[in-house]
Parts: structure tokens; C-alpha cells; sequence
């Protein structure tokens, strides 16, 4: 009987021992800013490149600026294993339907990058069969500009979304979002 009350102390003493050695290296914070730092820091983009903005997209996931340092190294093709689209290159009217579908299939939550003029407003495009920007069929989170926008914009857009997640900016134009091509 004795030898039974000895060991539940002891078990008692461990556990006071165990929560003063966890209070010297343990940190509490709150959830949803660990969840947006582990979403700012582990992009999967998927590129939609259709011109010369698709070659300055390949620049910059390249070796010399590396846009692996910032999280997004996993490029992926399939939009069922991407979160940030990089729309990088004009857009006419005939391919607005399946950027609306590759949207639609990405996993949420979902960002995009809106890469070059042509792609945030039509660049000098002003025809009939040219999409005035992306943002008429998607939500955008961040546009980029350039003609084409240098490695370092593109760069910077992507640390301007990870501020965005970082903060949980509230994002209106992607929870009022409808696509265009479904009929009510």
C-alpha cells in the first residue's frame, strides 16, 4: 500500500516536472496565424503562360532568382494540385472558359497573380478577341505590372500575397465571385 502512494508522487512530481521544463521552450499563439504561416510559405502554383510572360515566369522559378526561397516550389500543371495560378500572358476570348474551369478545380483556399499587362488589362491588345484583363472572368488577388514585369516584380507580387495571407486581409472580389459562363 505504501509502495503504491510512493509511486503516484512520483508520477505527480514527473508531471510538475515535465510542465515547468515545457514552459521554457513551448510558445503559444493563436491558430489562424500559424494556419496563414504555413499557407503563406507553401505555395503551389500552377503557371498559365501563353506568351512572353510565360518566359519570364521560367526565369524566375529558375536557379538565379529562385522562387523557391519564398515558398513556391512546387510548380504544379494540374490545377487539382495547385492553390496560386500565375495567370502570366494574353488572354483572348476563346481561352476565358477554361481559365474559368482551371480556377474552379483548384484546391481551396486559392490565390492568383495576374503577370504582365496583357493579362491585367489586355496590354496593347485592344481587339475584339483579346480579354481585357483576367479579372473579368477570375478573382485577382495581385497584379503585376510589366510589360513584361521583370523577375523582381514578379517576385514581389508573390511577397505582397504572402503579407495578404499573413494578415488575413479579407478578400471581397473572390467571396462575391460568380463565374460568368454558369447559367443561373
Amino acid at each position: 500500500m505504501h509502495n503504491d502512494q510512493v509511486q503516484d508522487s512520483s508520477s505527480l512530481m514527473g508531471t510538475q516536472a515535465v510542465d515547468d521544463m515545457s514552459r521554457s521552450f513551448a510558445f503559444t499563439s493563436k491558430l489562424d496565424a500559424i494556419v496563414a504561416w504555413g499557407r503563406k510559405n507553401s505555395f503551389w502554383p500552377m503557371p498559365y503562360g501563353t506568351a512572353c510572360c510565360g518566359i519570364e515566369f521560367m526565369s524566375v522559378v529558375g536557379p538565379k532568382y529562385d522562387l523557391a526561397r519564398f515558398g513556391a516550389e512546387v510548380v504544379r500543371f494540374s490545377p487539382r494540385q495547385a492553390d496560386l495560378l500565375i495567370v502570366a500572358g494574353t488572354i483572348t476570348e476563346k481561352m476565358a472558359p477554361v481559365l474559368v474551369r482551371i480556377y474552379q478545380q483548384m484546391l481551396e483556399p486559392k490565390y492568383v497573380i495576374s503577370m504582365g499587362a496583357c493579362a491585367s488589362s489586355g496590354g496593347f491588345y485592344r481587339a475584339y478577341h483579346v480579354l481585357q484583363g483576367c479579372d473579368k472572368v477570375i478573382p485577382v488577388d495581385v497584379y503585376v505590372p510589366g510589360c513584361p514585369p521583370t523577375p523582381e516584380a514578379v517576385i514581389d507580387g508573390v511577397l505582397a500575397l504572402q503579407r495578404m495571407i499573413a494578415t488575413n486581409q479579407p478578400r471581397p472580389w473572390k467571396e462575391n465571385w460568380k463565374s460568368p459562363y454558369e447559367q443561373a
